[in-house]
């Protein structure tokens, strides 16, 4: 059985059948598997390239950076696409442990909504993502390909990837706070369930990638 709690089950693919799970109302999001078969290759590669426009997004990929180990300003809000500002370096720990702790300005808070220039918070202990998750100025192939390796996404499937974001989101992480992002942050597209929809039809496809 799995451990997160899931809303009641709704509709999200026609004839899906949802997975047995814990109800709960506040839930983030809804998982319904559709039957073996009924997503096809080229559904599959439109799912994908949602994928890639979430992941891509300022909102996560400036987070989600090289072994240089330093965090991104790039999108609307910030102009010049260009370093974190003030020096930060997270470092190897990613999390600022060696320099400047994250956490310094980046409280862990529920409430997902800042002033404007105040500094971004979520949930959890502020950090950069596992440095095999590197997105930022990645191409849709290359983040594809990525998602699919065990050896780089910390040993999930699909349906890993699936249950990382329900969990995180449920935690009121980073995964939630890019659909959240306070002050003027512009929010990543589409909504979480639109792509927890996408995470689960590009499993069902097969994973296909784009040649590109």
């Amino acid at each position: 059985m799995r451990t997160f709690a899931l809303a009641a089950p709704m509709s999200v693919f026609v004839s899906a059948l949802a997975v047995p799970a814990l109800a709960a109302d506040d839930a983030p999001a809804v998982v319904n598997i559709p039957a073996e078969g009924s997503v096809s290759e080229s559904q599959g590669l439109e799912a994908f390239q949602r994928i890639y426009e979430v992941a891509s997004h300022p909102r996560c990929a400036n987070c989600h950076v090289d072994d240089r180990n330093i965090p991104m300003w790039s999108g609307p809000s910030y102009g010049e696409t260009r370093p974190h500002g003030m020096n930060i370096k997270a470092g190897e720990s990613r999390i600022g442990a060696e320099f400047l702790p994250c956490q310094t300005c980046h409280i862990t808070s529920d409430d997902l909504d800042t002033e404007p220039h105040a500094s971004p918070r979520f949930g959890i202990e502020w950090q950069l993502a596992p440095v095999e998750f590197v997105w930022f100025d990645k191409s849709a192939l290359e983040i594809c390909e990525q998602l699919k390796d065990p050896d780089r996404n910390g040993g999930r499937d699909w349906m890993g990837l699936v249950d990382h974001l329900i969990h995180d989101a449920s935690l009121n992480g980073p995964v939630l706070w890019g659909w959240n992002p306070g002050g003027t942050r512009e929010p990543a597209p589409y909504s979480l369930q639109q792509h927890v929809d996408d995470m689960i039809a590009w499993g069902i496809a097969g994973q296909p990638c784009p040649t590109e």
